[in-house]
């Protein structure tokens, strides 16, 4: 809990809810559990049809805002309703060429936002727009603003890195979520990312109940959206040989995204239609149930083409605490989470045929499955509780704000 919960935080997303996003979800659960006020400021109208049950949870007002068909007499009569906002016009020399006119709008939304709502510090999800709009507003309402650095925002080739350096030079706070990630941006930006720390995505563990079980069936789950960086065409490879070796399995994934159609041509090609099954986008509820039946969670990411990779899967979080063993591969932060031979498999990415080898060893050798999902459940209660994790993120939000106040103090003295 805040010292007299004085610091109100705004949490800027580029689109809430995503369904791919359960991890912010989760995390401003276990903030406002803490007794921490948040209200809620997402830059994108919400596009998917399926959502997060634990959603219903949460308490934080949501203010979706304008954010398409934006004309010059709009942007200006915002401007003058902003006119009293302390940091406005330094603010608008901080944006002139490196922001959009929308992320300007957006941005003196949420700063009179926080002036009226009494808000200390924001707080970003993704180092690309919405930190863009976050440092923005903070600017303007002369507040401090922090955010969280994930992946695709770090490493894919259109990420501008004079403007990462930029905000993680400015940012009060800045959190990432692996040690990966940590060492990658310590060696990248040097001096600018010295206020970088690592804070882990976490799970509410009293809803991740551990059971191993009979998992009688030998099933393989997959979950995650239909996209090259999952790796989930290597998966097909690799039931392909399964099935040539005569091995008893079905594949089920469940996800939604513009590789569905090119997954459907390769089942088919690789006459799977058996064995695999494409669930498409469902709620979380069932994805549980599904882990918890599943002999076998695979995650076998890959770094895609353009860059773009997985941080720390959720996927694989959630599966470790509910005792589903888990193989995955050595990209970005994975390690930290599944590590060879004791909290699940590592197989090389891009490699069907290992992959193949270790879903036949976890299918096949239960004792040596089970003895992995005990010391994974283990580690995931050692370090990546949310409860554990996010009160470290509320005493860096306090830290922030406090430097703020003491500047205020000091220029009234």
């Amino acid at each position: 809990m805040l010292p007299d919960n004085r610091t109100r935080v705004g949490y800027v997303v580029k689109m809430y809810p995503r369904f791919s996003e359960t991890f912010i979800v989760t995390e401003i659960l276990a903030h406002e559990r803490a007794g921490l006020g948040i209200d809620i400021f997402s830059l994108r109208t919400p596009t998917e049809g399926v959502f997060q049950d634990s959603l219903a949870r949460v308490r934080a007002p949501v203010r979706y805002l304008y954010d398409s068909g934006l004309r010059a007499a709009e942007l200006w009569d915002q401007v003058v309703r902003s006119g009293s906002l302390p940091g406005l016009w330094d603010a608008l020399r901080l944006a002139g060429g490196s922001a959009e006119g929308v992320d300007v709008y957006q941005a003196m939304v949420i700063a009179l936002a926080a002036r009226e709502r009494g808000i200390g510090h924001l707080h970003a999800h993704f180092a690309s727009v919405a930190t863009t709009v976050a440092r923005l507003a903070a600017r303007m309402a002369g507040i401090t603003y922090s955010f969280t650095a994930h992946a695709k925002d770090i490493y894919e080739e259109n990420v501008d890195t004079g403007d990462l350096s930029t905000k993680l030079a400015d940012a009060a706070g800045v959190v990432t979520v692996s040690d990966y990630n940590l060492d990658y941006l310590d060696r990248k930006f040097g001096p600018a990312a010295r206020r970088v720390r690592r804070v882990y995505n976490g799970l509410d563990l009293d809803e991740f109940t551990f059971a191993q079980g009979a998992r009688p069936k030998p099933e393989i789950l997959a979950v995650g959206r239909l996209v090259e960086k999952k790796g989930f065409d290597d998966l097909l490879r690799a039931a392909a040989i399964l099935r040539r070796d005569g091995t008893e399995f079905t594949i089920k994934i469940a996800g939604a995204g513009p590789e569905e159609q090119p997954l459907r041509a390769l089942i088919r090609e690789l006459s799977l239609d058996e064995h695999v099954e494409l669930l498409g986008a469902r709620p979380r509820a069932e994805v549980i149930q599904l882990m918890r039946q599943a002999r076998v969670v695979a995650a076998p990411c890959i770094v895609g083409d353009d860059g773009n990779r997985d941080g720390l899967p959720t996927v694989l979080l959630e599966a470790m605490a509910l005792g589903a063993p888990c193989i995955a591969t050595p990209v970005t932060g994975i390690p930290e989470l599944v590590r060879d031979g004791r909290t699940g498999l590592l197989t090389p990415p891009r490699n069907p045929a290992a992959l193949a080898s270790g879903l036949q060893r976890l299918l096949n050798d239960r004792a040596s499955a089970m003895s992995l999902a005990r010391e994974a459940r283990a580690l995931i209660e050692r370090e990546f509780d949310i409860h554990r994790n996010t009160a470290a993120m509320r005493s860096m939000f306090e830290e922030c704000a406090q430097s703020t106040r003491r500047v205020r103090e000091e220029a009234v003295a």
